[in-house]
């Protein structure tokens, strides 16, 4: 599980005025063991500067976050043994083969030669990579790359599995399977958190949802709780998201 307690960040804008932007604002948030939670929000919310400051990619102006009870602040280097994230552009390491980059992840995290060798060939033969391992990560598609990154992200096996936009990209067999190994890792009590702008994702598989507007979070709760708060008859959840991200706070 994680704890996000009164997290904001200000951006300063490279311009002559030097205007500042309040990217996320006092952001409170949970999400536990065993659940998959949906981060939703329009371009530009603060969903993915959230995410950053969870990964310890940014620093956080003010408050807390902790996963599994471990500052991401205060002792960085053991939090993040405690999840792996995917980001949204699957762009690095191109010079290195992918079995090359799959092994120096499991490097990083210390994992064993025999759990290695079984996680990669169980998800590279699920994602359909088996095959492709020893070309260069240059020469794959972007689809190609995101799987990649998936596998490389799940053979940590990580007790908190952080995705920001992880359906960009893929292709619908490729995203039914990504969406089929969230529910697995939740049900095995790992927590699944990940952003999406893809409505229908969000209805089918998550436990709970949470939707940020301009930096603030206007809801947290299930797809029910959101349809019994701020739904009316025949509204879709595509309805009742655009409303509220529309309406709220205004």
């Amino acid at each position: 599980m994680f704890e996000i307690k009164n997290v904001s960040k200000t951006y300063t804008a490279k311009k002559k005025d030097s205007k500042t932007v309040k990217a996320v604002n006092n952001l409170s948030l949970t999400v536990n063991n065993g659940e998959i939670f949906g981060f939703l929000g329009p371009n530009g919310a603060g969903k993915t500067t959230t995410i950053r400051m969870l990964t310890g990619i940014l620093e956080a102006d003010e408050g807390q976050l902790s996963l599994d009870g471990i500052s991401i602040k205060d002792n960085p280097i053991l939090a993040k043994r405690h999840f792996s994230f995917v980001p949204d552009n699957p762009e690095t390491f191109s010079r290195l083969k992918a079995i090359e980059y799959l092994n120096f992840i499991c490097d990083v995290y210390k994992i064993s030669n025999e759990d290695r060798l079984a996680r990669i060939e169980q998800y590279c033969e699920r994602f359909g990579l088996k095959n492709v391992l020893n070309n260069k990560i240059s020469s794959y598609s972007h689809g190609m790359k995101q799987k990649l990154f998936l596998i490389a992200s799940l053979i940590t096996d990580p007790q908190n599995w952080i995705l920001d936009e992880p359906m960009v990209g893929l292709d619908p067999e490729a995203a039914f399977l990504a969406k089929e190994i969230m529910r697995e890792r939740a049900q095995n009590g790992k927590t699944v958190f990940f952003s999406t702008h893809v409505m229908e994702v969000a209805e089918k598989i998550c436990d709970r949802i949470g939707i940020i507007k301009q930096g603030e979070l206007v809801f947290v709760g299930t797809i029910e709780e959101l349809k019994k708060e701020h739904g009316s008859k025949g509204n879709s959840l595509e309805d009742i998201f655009i409303k509220l991200v529309q309406t709220s706070g205004e």
